[in-house]
């Protein structure tokens, strides 16, 4: 009986399952432990994370970011376009959806700035030169993550 429970508690969670992050992977051809990686140090994994970004010096909120992959705001009216999304809510209600909103995110950034630690910051940071630091402090803890998971999920030690 317990077990059932355990099994049904694991059906009916609304956290993010490994499927996500496999099926986003294999579409945009980026590890799946990267991108997990990635929601770990974005949300905690946590589906319906919101973040508001404020500029530094006024503090005025200047744009949001949804979901586990903390999907900025700047991105939903393009999403709305192709008729990816209707609403940001769908960012917080799908996390599958949202990790294949981050995954080709990334793609388009690694198609523009070449595969690299450096590269992959600007999913945080953008391409700002100003932005130089933050990308690559964000590039050194998603790194950390992603050497955690490999040894904990494939026995990889880098």
């Amino acid at each position: 009986m317990r077990g059932l429970c355990l099994l049904l508690a694991m059906l009916c969670s609304p956290g993010v399952s490994a499927f996500c992050f496999e099926a986003a992977g294999a579409k945009y051809r980026i590890d799946p432990l990267l991108l997990k990686a990635m929601a770990q140090q974005e949300s905690g994994l946590e589906a319906s994370a919101i973040n508001l970004n404020r500029d530094r010096k006024s503090g005025k909120v200047t744009s949001t970011d949804y979901g586990v992959m903390q999907i900025n705001s700047r991105h939903l009216p393009g999403l709305k376009k192709q008729g990816v999304i209707r609403d940001a809510q769908e960012l917080l209600k799908k996390p599958c959806l949202n990790v294949q909103v981050g995954a080709w995110i990334l793609a388009r950034h690694l198609k523009t700035c070449d595969v690299s630690w450096h590269c992959l910051g600007s999913y945080n940071a953008g391409f700002a030169e100003k932005n130089a630091a933050i990308r690559e402090a964000y590039a050194n803890q998603v790194y950390a993550r992603y050497k955690k998971l490999l040894r904990a999920e494939r026995g990889i030690a880098l």
